[in-house]
């Protein structure tokens, strides 16, 4: 069993400096969790004291049915894999990959089975002989990825391996070390702050600022159903547009003034609305989810940068001094000065309370 187990744990740094206050997350066995937030979130942090190369300041840390606070790390049956490689320059491709087996005296046989099965799985052979110099960058990540598999670990930590490379190879490594996963069925802890590699990896995104979990959820209901403010910015790219919006009543029903246009919102709101009523809250739309027209009813705004990603544009307007972004399609015909009316999708709508950036309403 590789589950892992954060029970209370601290971290303070020299200076009274606390990174990480009071974590409680629980990992389950063979499961892909990736910790994501911006720079000094804590999240580099959090995958070293499970390697062991952090010590904790206070609380347990479970793998498995052991604590392991006070374990060295090799003998904690975990595997890491680093943001540069951390190859030895000298050696060559095989001697890299079969390091750590050699350290531990295994016999020679059985090292070169394991260097030739993790290389195949890899596409790695023809390169055994070679130096890492001679390697690309993404050839570098994969004998990485190979001397970590050959141990077999009980545990995979990976702390942000990807951002080194070009966006090209960036996705085609996602794909790798997921289909990795997918073999190896052992658990994964993956550091990263590119919310689009979380999306597309991970079975559970945890999301984490100032050393605080913000949200820990399956990426889906992390994008449908964000807890607060910071999630709902963080996850999606180009990020939800936030707009201060005054919330109105219309018979039963609510609606969201907003740069001078009542929204009406949908029935399933009501219900926590009524403390609102004549309250300024913030209402979140994501880009995907506000429909571009040149002219009609909606939210009057000036179109003033248009990129063109292809299938799509993606227009940058002000709306009465809100910066909004909308994806429209290709055939959009508006560019830069034009006025645009803009229509959100009210089944799509978001609301989060000005005061505590706490969501309201999805």
């Amino acid at each position: 069993m590789a589950s892992i187990s954060f029970r209370h744990v601290k971290k303070v740094y020299p200076g009274n400096v606390t990174v990480v206050p009071d974590l409680n997350l629980e990992i389950q066995d063979k499961e892909f969790v990736i910790l994501v937030g911006p720079s000094g979130c804590g999240k580099s942090t959090t995958l070293r004291m499970i390697a062991g190369l952090e010590d904790i300041s206070d609380g347990e840390l479970w793998i498995g049915d052991r604590v392991v606070n006070d374990i060295a790390p090799k003998d904690r049956d975990i595997a890491m894999v680093f943001q540069n490689y951390a190859l030895y320059p000298h050696m060559t491709v095989y001697k890299n990959i079969a390091f750590g087996l050699s350290l531990k005296k295994m016999p020679k046989d059985e090292i070169d089975k394991r260097v030739h099965e993790a290389a195949r799985a890899l596409d790695l052979e023809h390169l055994l002989n070679r130096k890492p110099k001679a390697l690309s960058g993404g050839q570098r990540q994969r004998v990485a990825l190979g001397r970590a598999m050959v141990r077999n670990p009980a545990v995979f930590l990976l702390d942000e391996p990807l951002s080194n490379l070009d966006a090209k190879l960036r996705t085609a490594m996602r794909s790798e070390i997921s289909r990795l996963h997918k073999r190896l069925q052992t658990t994964f802890v993956y550091v990263t702050h590119d919310q689009t590699e979380a999306m597309t990896m991970g079975d559970r995104i945890v999301v984490m600022k100032d050393g605080i979990i913000q949200q820990n959820d399956t990426p889906q209901n992390l994008y449908d159903y964000p807890c607060n403010l910071f999630v709902a910015g963080f996850i999606g790219s180009p990020q939800m547009n936030f707009m201060d919006a005054v919330i109105g009543k219309s018979g039963e029903n609510y609606t969201a003034k907003v740069c001078g246009y009542d929204v009406a919102l949908p029935a399933r709101m009501n219900e926590f609305l009524a403390p609102y009523t004549g309250k300024t809250v913030v209402l979140g739309v994501r880009p995907e989810d506000v429909k571009a027209s040149e002219k009609g009813e909606g939210l009057q705004a000036t179109i003033e940068i248009a990129e063109l990603m292809g299938a799509e544009i993606n227009l940058h307007l002000d709306c009465q001094g809100s910066k909004v972004v909308v994806r429209a399609p290709s055939t959009y015909t508006g560019r830069e000065g034009d006025t645009a009316v803009l229509l959100p999708d009210t089944g799509k709508i978001h609301l989060f309370d000005k005061e505590t950036e706490q969501a309201i309403a999805h």
